[in-house]
């Protein structure tokens, strides 16, 4: 049974100072979600993300549609049945790391002696008990993102709402949050969370949609997404070369992605991979490996919107415009 059903949201913004423009941020989007789940929400900036969580958790209004959350108006649930970990740093600077924890989760009835054992917890969990003492503003930017993550789950709610989570984090960092997903979708929570991050909603999601302009263009199970893609992928490797950069000049290549002793390549619409591997033998190549692999998330992404996931082309600031 879907946990949230989100039925036909527009929202239109008005941006400009002197000659208002009314922007589309969200064009009739309407999926559901899963019970249980970690479900990704992918888009490159601007799509409508973030508008979208915002109106899942009433801090927008949408100007058409609706959010329910088990059958029930988002509105009308306790706000403790969600977590939010939005974009934007949002702790105290001045407050110590656990003074803010057991805070925010007293907002949510939460007990100040269990809320304060159990962010410890956390903080060791993610390897910095350390810093329970400092104040947010000595903080690195990666620990304030675990700071936070922690303060969006410590009241145990049954639905998180996680907005672009690892950006900035180094592989350490990332590596701790991925667990922390996994180990909470495994407790029963719904997770969701959008990024322009391809690798890593390949890595985690059992659902996603991607979402271009306010429409969902795709979605359903990775799987699914990688059965109806028509992009071709090739891993070609080259004996003596650790990085063959010069197969993007081979016609027929539409991106190349160079690796450790081989190059995956993304072929172009009617290009056969027997095309690419005649071509660089006709050079004179000695090839190593040859392999027609999945096209990756990032090759559908670009398939269905029409540029890379971090092009950074923005219909409209969410935030700004919010």
């Amino acid at each position: 049974m879907p946990v949230i059903e989100i039925s036909n949201l527009t929202k239109d913004y008005e941006v400009g100072f002197f000659r208002k423009l009314k922007v589309r941020a969200l064009d009739g989007l309407s999926l559901s979600i899963d019970h249980g789940q970690i479900f990704g929400f992918l888009g490159a900036n601007g799509a409508g993300k973030t508008t979208t969580m915002r109106i899942c958790l009433g801090i927008l209004r949408a100007d058409e549609g609706e959010v329910r959350w088990g059958g029930v108006p988002s509105t009308d649930l306790p706000r403790r049945t969600f977590g939010y970990l939005p974009e934007e740093r949002g702790l105290y600077p001045r407050l110590t790391v656990i003074d803010q924890l057991v805070y925010f989760a007293s907002l949510y009835g939460e007990r100040p002696d269990q809320a304060r054992a159990d962010a410890l917890g956390w903080l060791d969990r993610f390897r910095i008990p350390d810093l329970a003492d400092r104040r947010a503003e000595e903080l690195s930017k990666g620990n304030q993102q675990k700071v936070q993550f922690i303060a969006a789950i410590l009241h145990a709610p049954d639905v998180l709402l996680m907005d672009e989570p690892f950006t900035g984090l180094d592989p350490v960092n990332l590596a701790l949050l991925r667990d922390a997903f996994i180990e909470l979708r495994d407790a029963g929570r719904t997770i969701v969370f959008s990024t322009h991050q391809m690798e890593i909603a390949e890595a985690l999601c059992e659902s996603l949609v991607i979402v271009d302009h306010g429409r969902i263009v795709a979605g359903g199970t990775l799987a699914e997404l990688k059965r109806s893609s028509r992009a071709r992928t090739v891993r070609l490797g080259i004996e003596g070369e650790i990085a063959p950069t010069w197969l993007g000049s081979i016609d027929g290549v539409a991106a190349l992605r160079p690796g450790a002793g081989f190059a995956e390549i993304e072929l172009m619409a009617g290009v056969e991979p027997r095309d690419i591997l005649a071509a660089t033998l006709e050079r004179g190549a000695l090839v190593s490996r040859f392999e027609v692999a999945e096209p990756s998330l990032e090759a559908i992404f670009v398939e269905l919107v029409g540029r890379p996931s971090d092009d950074g082309e923005e219909a409209v600031d969410e935030e700004d415009a919010a």
